[in-house]
C-alpha cells in the first residue's frame, strides 16, 4: 500500500521573513517644518576651512654651498669656505626662518674636519722636515 504524498516541503508558502521590507523607515512629514533651501553659505565671520597643504620652506643657499664645499674640500680651501658659509647660513636661517639648518651644520662639521686635517698635515710636514 502506498501512502498519500504529504505537503511539498519546497512549495512556497507564507514566509516568516515576509513583512515590512524596511521597518526602520519613517514616513516623511506631510507639512515641512522649514523650507528646503540650496546650499547655504556660513554666516559672516565664520572661519573657513584651513588649507590642507603647507607651502614648502625655502632652503638657504649658503647652507647648501657650505655642505657641498665641506664634502669637496678643494685642497682645504673648500673647508674654510664651508665654515664661513655654514656660520653665516645659520645666522640667516635663524633670522629669516628658512630651512637648511641641517645642511649648514653638516657643512660646519665637515669644514672643521677639513681644517683639522689641514692642521695635522701642516704640523707633521713642519716637524718631519726639521733637521737638528
Amino acid at each position: 500500500m502506498t501512502t498519500p504524498p504529504g505537503p511539498n516541503p519546497y512549495q512556497s508558502g507564507p514566509s516568516p521573513y515576509q513583512g515590512d521590507p524596511n521597518p526602520y523607515q519613517t514616513n516623511p512629514p506631510t507639512t515641512p517644518t522649514s523650507p528646503q533651501q540650496p546650499h547655504q553659505q556660513p554666516p559672516p565671520g565664520w572661519p573657513g576651512y584651513p588649507p590642507y597643504y603647507v607651502a614648502a620652506q625655502r632652503t638657504n643657499g649658503l647652507a647648501v654651498a657650505s655642505m657641498v664645499l665641506g664634502i669637496l674640500w678643494l685642497y682645504w680651501v673648500g673647508s674654510i669656505l664651508a665654515l664661513i658659509f655654514g656660520y653665516v647660513a645659520r645666522n640667516q636661517i635663524r633670522e629669516r626662518g628658512e630651512g637648511g639648518g641641517g645642511m649648514a651644520t653638516a657643512g660646519i662639521v665637515l669644514g672643521w674636519v677639513g681644517a683639522g686635517t689641514l692642521a695635522a698635515v701642516m704640523f707633521f710636514a713642519f716637524f718631519l722636515n726639521m733637521r737638528y
